[in-house]
């Protein structure tokens, strides 16, 4: 029971710790900066405020509203997941990865339900302030995710013979993200690193899991 308690703490304190960065350097941008505005940091990496209405990394896909929900509901089923790994003990490191995934989508769930019930609309030139509740530039569960973390690694260009696109220039890495994308993208990769096996057999039902244990168990024996 205690390491089941020491593994909920751990969840939680990843969860609380990830939004906290996360909002903080969200605000931050949103109340010190003009929209596209960039702030050169080295070479191969700079602040750059951008808002997106989709997905990761500024994906777009399907209405705002639907996007909101979509990461509603998706952030209660993670939580329920989660919950259920923690009661039959599943290892502390495949905890913290799926948390990391809720923490992530938890932080631009923020951005997408209120911000725009808080904020002016940030537009290039124009620093946004926050405004009395449903003042602000949309209403509740229509607001814009704030991304700022800008890595143009480096830039050339493509050979001759690249069919399409020889002579064309381009740049790695182009995505623009914040804290909780990248929370998002270190646990997946994580998971599918070191975790896939605890993953597939997690998300098995009950009666397949007592059966492989079962089975697990009978072959232990034999030995």
């Amino acid at each position: 029971m205690k390491k089941n308690s020491y593994k909920a703490w751990m969840a939680a304190a990843v969860v609380l710790l990830v939004l906290f960065v996360d909002q903080l350097s969200k605000i931050w941008v949103k109340t010190h900066m003009g929209l596209y505005d960039v702030i050169p940091v080295t070479d191969w990496f700079r602040i750059y405020f951008v808002e997106n209405n989709g997905m990761a990394f500024g994906i777009e896909a399907g209405g705002k509203l639907f996007l909101s929900l979509f990461r509603i509901v998706a952030v209660v089923l993670i939580i329920l997941y989660i919950r259920r790994l923690v009661k039959e003990s599943y290892k502390t490191g495949f905890i913290v990865c799926v948390t990391l995934v809720l923490a992530g989508a938890s932080g631009n769930i923020i951005d997408s339900i209120f911000y725009g019930a808080i904020f002016e609309a940030s537009f290039p030139g124009h620093v946004a302030s926050l405004v009395p509740w449903g003042e602000g530039y949309s209403s509740l569960l229509h607001g814009k995710v704030v991304d700022m973390l800008y890595f143009p690694l480096f830039s050339g260009t493509w050979p001759d013979w690249v069919p399409m696109v020889g002579g064309d220039e381009f740049l790695f890495f182009r995505f623009i993200f914040n804290i909780a994308d990248s929370a998002i993208t270190v646990g997946v990769i994580l998971i599918l690193l070191f975790y896939r096996r605890t993953l597939s057999y997690s998300l098995l039902s009950k009666t397949e899991r007592e059966k492989i244990d079962k089975e697990k168990q009978e072959k232990e024996s034999e030995i």
